[in-house]
C-alpha cells in the first residue's frame, strides 16, 4: 500500500484540566485516507509513544494492511513533549514547571480532543466508529484510551510489553582496564572513571534487553538495522564462557557490534544510543519519575543479570535530583484500575498478559515479539499473530 499521508496539526490547551491556564500548543498529526469510505468508514487512531510519530507511523505497517480491507482513514497522533508536539517549544525540557503538563491523563485529552475535531473537520466523518491502536507505552495509552473514554473509541488493539532493567558484566578497577574496555569496544567517549564503567555495563544490558525485544525472524530496522533472528545470529559469538576475560570481552564486543553496527557503517560505537534517534529518552525519563513508576530487579537466577533489589528511595532521590519532583509509585493504579478492568470490553491485548491476568471482555492474541504484529504482514511472522486479528467493531 502506498504510505501517502498528510501532515496536519491541532491547536491543543497545554492544560486540559484547569481552567485558570489559556495557553495551547500545536499537537502533530499524520492522515493517510486514500482508501477511506468517505461515508462514515472506520477511522484507525493510532496512540502516539514516547517519540517522533513519523517514525512510528512508518513501523506500523499492520494499519496500513488493513486500511483498504476495511476501507479506513489512518490517524497517527504525536504523544504531546515528543518529536514536534512541544507545548513550550525549546523550553519545554527545561524545569519542572514546564514539564508539568506530561502526562498520561493530559495525552489521552489531547487524542479525544482530536478525535472531536477530525470529525467536525472532515466531511463524512461524523459518524465514523474509531478504532485505538498503539504498541509498547502507545499500547497502555490504548487501553486507558478505550477505559476512561469508551465514548470516543469502539474498541482497540493493543501490543504491549513488558520491560525492565538489568546490570551485566562486572568491569575491572583501574585505569588500564577502562582503557582497554574502551578500545576493545571501539567507544566513541573513552571510559575515564568508575562512572562511566557502569554506564557501560547498563548499556550491555540494555542491548540484551532490547534484542530479546526485536528478535523478529525476518529483517527489521525497528529500534536498529538487524537480520532476521538476531538473538541467534549474537549467540555465536557468546558459547564458550571458558574463555579468558579479554576474549570473553572481545567477543561480547563483537555481539553488542551486531546490534549497533550491523551495517557496518559506524566507526565507533555510542553509549548514549541504545536504540533510534526518534525516540524521545528525556521526555520518558521525567515520566518515569512522576506516574510511569515500573519496578525493575535481577537476581542472577531467573536471569541472566547480576542481582540488583528495585529500590524506590534511591529512584525517588534521583528524579528529585534531576528534575525537583517526586514519583507517586500508585497513582496508575487509582486512575486505570491496574488488573481490575473487567468492565471494560472491546479490548484486544497482544501479546496476552499472564494466564493469571485474563480478562473478561478482553481477548488475548499470542506469538507475537513487541511491534511484530504491528509491522507489515511477513510471510515469516507466527500464523496466530498474524492470523489473529478479526475487527468488527467497526461493522
Amino acid at each position: 500500500m502506498s504510505r501517502d499521508k498528510l501532515r496536519e496539526s491541532c491547536q491543543q490547551p497545554i492544560d486540559h484540566f484547569g481552567f485558570d491556564e489559556n495557553l495551547t500548543f500545536q499537537q502533530r498529526y499524520l492522515v493517510a485516507d486514500q482508501y477511506w469510505k468517505k461515508d462514515n468508514g472506520p477511522i484507525l487512531f493510532y496512540t502516539g509513544n514516547e517519540g517522533d510519530i513519523t517514525w512510528f507511523c512508518n513501523n506500523t505497517g499492520f494499519m496500513w494492511d488493513v486500511a483498504e480491507e476495511l476501507n479506513a482513514m489512518l490517524v497517527f497522533a504525536e504523544h504531546r513533549y515528543y518529536g514536534e508536539s512541544l507545548p513550550f517549544g525549546n523550553e519545554s525540557f527545561s524545569d519542572s514547571k514546564h514539564l508539568n503538563y506530561l502526562t498520561s491523563e493530559q495525552a489521552l485529552a489531547d487524542f479525544a480532543v482530536l478525535i472531536e475535531y477530525l470529525k467536525r473537520t472532515i466531511a463524512g466523518a461524523r459518524y465514523s466508529p474509531v478504532i485505538a491502536i498503539g504498541g509498547s507505552y502507545g499500547g497502555m495509552l490504548a487501553a486507558w484510551f478505550r477505559m476512561k473514554y469508551p465514548h470516543v473509541v469502539v474498541g482497540l488493539r493493543t501490543f504491549n510489553s513488558l520491560c525492565m532493567q538489568t546490570y551485566g558484566i562486572v568491569l575491572q578497577r583501574y585505569d588500564a582496564g577502562l582503557q582497554w574496555l574502551s578500545s576493545a569496544f571501539h567507544l566513541c567517549s573513552p571510559l575515564k572513571n568508575l562512572q562511566d564503567a557502569a554506564v557501560l555495563k547498563n548499556w550491555l544490558s540494555e542491548t540484551w534487553i532490547n534484542l530479546a525485544m526485536v528478535n523478529y525472524p525476518y529483517k527489521a530496522d525497528f529500534l536498529q538495522p538487524l537480520p532476521a533472528w538476531p538473538i541467534k545470529e549474537v549467540c555465536k559469538f557468546l558459547k564458550d564462557p571458558s574463555l579468558s576475560d579479554k576474549l570473553l570481552l572481545q567477543n561480547v564486543f563483537q555481539a553488542v557490534n551486531l546490534y549497533y553496527n550491523y551495517s557496518g557503517e559506524a566507526s565507533c560505537l555510542d553509549m548514549s544510543e541504545t536504540a533510534t534517534k526518534n525516540l524521545g529518552q528525556l521526555g520518558w525519563y521525567y515520566q518515569a519519575c512522576t506516574e510511569m513508576v515500573m519496578p525493575m530487579c535481577t537476581d542472577g537466577v531467573n536471569d541472566m543479570f547480576e542481582p540488583q533489589k528495585w529500590d524506590f528511595d534511591a529512584l525517588s532521590e534521583e528524579c528529585y535530583r534531576l528534575w525537583g519532583v517526586r514519583p507517586r509509585p500508585s497513582w496508575i493504579l487509582s486512575m486505570y484500575g491496574g488488573k481490575n478492568i473487567s468492565s471494560h470490553s472491546n479490548i484486544v491485548f497482544s501479546p496476552p498478559p499472564p494466564s493469571k491476568y485474563r480478562f473478561p471482555n478482553c481477548v488475548s492474541a499470542s506469538g507475537a515479539i513487541i511491534w511484530q504484529e504491528l509491522q507489515r504482514t511477513q510471510p515469516e511472522a507466527p500464523r496466530e499473530a498474524r492470523d489473529s486479528v478479526v475487527f468488527s467493531w467497526h461493522a
